[in-house]
């Protein structure tokens, strides 16, 4: 039996998601206006619903995250949505609160969010055990972790491939809280870990100074999707509901092309979903945001992790600047710049300056106001007009499913059989009054290029098979048209009858929870929750942080990320970190707490004195 590879896609709306699909995602998910993740990023049932109908054409699927952590005033109206999006016919929910477990529901597959933490093989054995269907792996496990855990658990595992990189372990972070009242795990994150902080130690001595030290680069797996499925890893997710629509269909259309290779040489792997894709562009994650990329964790610990220097997009490099005469600059690229064109570098200060190129003369970049650059700096480019005209095209990816048609003509009546890549058949049958064709076969040629044409549905006619007596018939042009109309949206309905729903795995004999005494970091925000784990084992719960009144000296951030290490100050051998660190901001002074066996830093929370303004 063939394994199924599944690119997973984000939609923060309707038209986003369609996008996904139609550039070559196997499955989208997407956020209801309340109780997901990234509340900027809502959409109504409706619009859902409409999204749901569409993807079922091309048998991809639909998941709505469901996986903020659930106050007790919304258990009720939660239950009442899981079933509504299941009657409309979404193919599973995203979850982060495990109070969801202990509602009534539909039988809707469950998903457990990278926001219930899940690091360990443990934990997967137990998710499974309670009915989870799929669990999403924290993004810090490396290739061989992954492999590890695969073999303890038959689990579905998904894994984030691209994107925004949390410093902070997912469903962990309370910093945002901490400074500003808006949690990370009710959708609401101010991400400070994208803010300026100073580094300093016990004796007050500045190590680092006005830099983004938690903020990191995007994540980048296109170099290792081929050990990810060796691994285990079944469905491949781009991170980036908030991320716009270019974003979305350069990302998927490069994921696909990576997919798509990979299953075309295998025996072994298929694809889910149906349809072909095609592109007016040439897919290139560098064009669209990013902050640089990193492998992050997958092949062990590395360094260049971060962007101390800015957390904003820089984009694609392009070369070294070679002459700047103060009106243009020359770059030693083999990329062609054109206007509109947004350019970007550090200063001698290491400061992120952006121009916007007004014109180009052969090699002669002018920019929009006078430039003194330092010759040998690096130019990177963080806005591509010509690149970005192209994504926004309603036909930057067109996405077909490939289908043949049968046509039997009598003298009085035609039957079209309509049979597509997944043996899905529709079947209709046109009675017409006799008149014999003047041009039999030239009315043969013009009912064939009419039948042939799809319009804007999501169908590809290859091949045309025609059967008829000696006596060709005339057809009328509006005849022909409707006649296909007929069988293209009975098609359609066929498609969406044939398409078959998942339901949620069955519980197994349960294990217990990994953990019996849980403190703030196992988010119980309900007492569905708190009910839930303790009959799973747990014999002492407390509150979550959002909860709890007094959460100084509290741990507001677990990352596998080591500061030092990036520094190059920490040789990453284990070994103690005697002296005390502090990162501090403005207003506030965080202790540094690195535990050096697991390899793990930790930032914990000083007194609250005042809000800070969060520099996005």
């Amino acid at each position: 039996m063939q394994r199924a590879i599944e690119l997973l896609c984000p939609a923060k709306d309707v038209e986003t998601g369609i996008a996904a699909i139609n550039h070559g995602a196997d499955a989208v998910y997407i956020g209801y206006k309340k109780f997901g993740a990234r509340n900027a990023a809502g959409n109504s049932l409706a619009d859902i619903e409409r999204l749901t109908q569409y993807a079922h054409l091309f048998f991809a699927k639909v998941f709505v995250t469901i996986n903020t952590i659930l106050y007790e005033s919304e258990l009720e109206n939660v239950q009442k949505l899981i079933h509504q999006l299941y009657n409309i016919g979404v193919d599973a929910i995203i979850i982060q609160d495990m109070g969801i477990l202990e509602m009534d529901l539909p039988p809707i597959p469950l998903h457990a969010s990278t926001q219930t933490h899940n690091i360990t093989a443990e934990k997967l054995k137990f998710l499974q055990s309670v009915g989870i269907q799929r669990v999403i792996l924290a993004r810090e496990l490396s290739l061989r972790e992954i492999s590890t855990i695969r073999s303890t658990s038959d689990v579905e595992i998904e894994a984030f491939i691209h994107g925004a990189l949390c410093v902070c372990y997912s469903g962990q972070c309370y910093l945002s809280h901490f400074l500003t009242g808006r949690s990370a795990n009710r959708g609401e994150c101010a991400q400070p870990c994208r803010s300026k902080y100073d580094l300093i130690d016990e004796n007050g001595k500045i190590l680092a100074k006005d830099k983004h030290l938690l903020s990191l680069k995007d994540f980048n797996q296109s170099q290792n999707i081929e050990q990810l499925i060796e691994a285990g890893v079944s469905s491949f997710k781009i991170e980036g509901r908030l991320k716009d629509i270019s974003y979305v269909k350069n990302n998927t259309a490069h994921y696909r092309q990576i997919l798509d290779n990979i299953i075309k040489n295998s025996k072994s792997l298929t694809k889910p979903s149906s349809g072909s894709c095609s592109y007016n562009f040439t897919p290139n994650p560098e064009k669209t945001f990013n902050r640089g990329y990193t492998q992050y964790f997958a092949k062990g610990r590395s360094k260049n992790m971060a962007s101390f220097n800015t957390p904003k997009s820089t984009g694609q490099p392009l070369g070294k600047i070679i002459e700047c005469n103060g009106s243009f600059i020359v770059i030693n690229t083999a990329e062609e710049v054109n206007n509109n064109d947004g350019l970007c570098f550090f200063d001698q200060n290491n400061k992120l300056v952006g121009i916007k190129v007004n014109k180009v003369v052969g090699s002669k970049i002018y920019p929009n106001h006078p430039l003194s650059v330092k010759l040998g700096t690096s130019m990177f480019r963080n806005f591509d007009h010509k690149f970005e005209q192209q994504l926004l095209s309603n036909k930057s990816g067109t996405r077909t499913i490939d289908c043949k048609i049968e046509i039997k003509i009598t003298d009085s009546s035609i039957e079209l059989l309509l049979t597509d890549e997944d043996n899905v058949a529709t079947h209709s049958s046109f009675n017409f009054e006799p008149e014999l064709a003047k041009n039999p076969k030239g009315m043969l040629l013009t009912l064939k290029s009419q039948v042939e044409k799809t319009g804007n549905t999501v169908y590809k006619i290859s091949n045309i098979k025609m059967q008829t007596n000696t006596h060709v018939p005339f057809f009328k042009l509006k005849h022909i048209n409707a006649w296909r109309r007929e069988l293209l949206e009975a098609h359609n309905r066929n498609r969406l009858n044939a398409y078959t729903r998942e339901a949620r795995a069955t519980p197994t004999k349960a294990e217990n929870y990994p953990d019996t005494v849980l403190d703030h970091t196992a988010n119980i925000s309900n007492t569905q929750a708190e009910n839930f784990y303790q009959k799973h084992g747990a014999t002492k719960t407390a509150p979550c942080f959002e909860l709890t009144s007094n959460n100084q000296n509290k741990t507001l951030m677990t990352t596998r990320y080591c500061m030092l290490f990036e520094m190059g100050v920490c040789n990453g051998k284990g070994e103690t970190i005697k002296e005390k660190l502090f990162l501090m901001d403005n207003l506030h002074k965080y202790e540094l707490v690195f535990d050096c066996k697991k390899c793990e830093m930790k930032i914990k929370g000083g007194k609250k004195q005042f809000k800070i303004t969060i520099v996005r």
